[in-house]
């Protein structure tokens, strides 16, 4: 079924697991330790921004960063010119991007609310950009935010997504792996079960009307603490879809 703008600015269910933003609440103060719980995201940023980059325009380009967090990679796309609004549920989380921005005297706004509050909201309604990075798997229906980046898109704009595949390869490595044996991230951050396949995420995309354009993946090797993009899927990927 397709949403269309209208349509889905009538839906006013939050799309929000409270537990979710009150885990991240917890370790807020840590997003900008480059040596701490969230050092495997300062790590990838660089691949993913230049993914992205190479992907689109983002001098001057007005782009939405859903589930911002601290603002690691909100920062990165103002630095390349980007007019940046980052939306995070969490009010420490936003708390720490606001100040993050502060210090370093970046031109971002950081807004704390669901991206269900911001399209019922009177703020900027249409993007040339929008990224969703990480936050698919923390939602109850990500599908919702799918259709959310549509109704925002302007026409041929862009939108990035990351998550987690969901089979026994990204259970060993994203969560025994990560947060057990190698405590790359802090015990707890995923559940299995919220893990999404790409052929689910490409069927939610086609179903908002968006176009998927490219799939990536994201691998680690724990050995050389070496990450890269490349082919395989089964744990990281992301996608990239336009707004035809």
């Amino acid at each position: 079924m397709y949403y269309g703008a209208e349509t889905f600015e009538k839906l006013i269910m939050e799309n929000i697991d409270q537990e979710e933003v009150n885990k991240f609440d917890e370790i807020a103060e840590k997003w900008w330790d480059l040596e701490g719980e969230f050092k495997p995201l300062h790590q990838i940023n660089p691949l993913r921004v230049g993914f992205i980059n190479e992907r689109t325009t983002l001098k001057g380009a007005k782009v939405l960063d859903i589930g911002c967090g601290g603002g690691i990679l909100s920062e990165s796309l103002s630095n390349l010119g980007a007019e940046v609004i980052g939306l995070d549920a969490s009010e420490k989380t936003i708390g720490v991007a606001r100040a993050r921005s502060n210090k370093v005297g970046s031109n971002i706004t950081f807004l704390q609310m669901s991206l269900e509050e911001y399209i019922n909201s009177e703020n900027e309604k249409e993007f040339d950009v929008i990224t969703c990075l990480e936050m698919l798997e923390h939602v109850p229906d990500p599908s919702k935010v799918v259709q959310g980046c549509k109704s925002l898109l302007k026409k041929d704009g862009k939108v990035f997504f990351s998550t987690i595949n969901r089979n026994p390869k990204s259970y060993l490595f994203a969560i025994l792996g990560a947060e057990y044996i190698l405590n790359l991230l802090p015990k707890g951050t995923h559940e299995f079960d919220k893990f999404i396949k790409p052929s689910e995420l490409s069927r939610w995309i086609r179903n908002s009307g968006l176009k998927q354009e490219e799939i990536i993946g994201l691998s680690y090797n724990p050995l050389t603490n070496h990450y890269w993009l490349g082919k395989d899927i089964q744990v990281n990927y992301m996608v990239f879809a336009s707004n035809e």
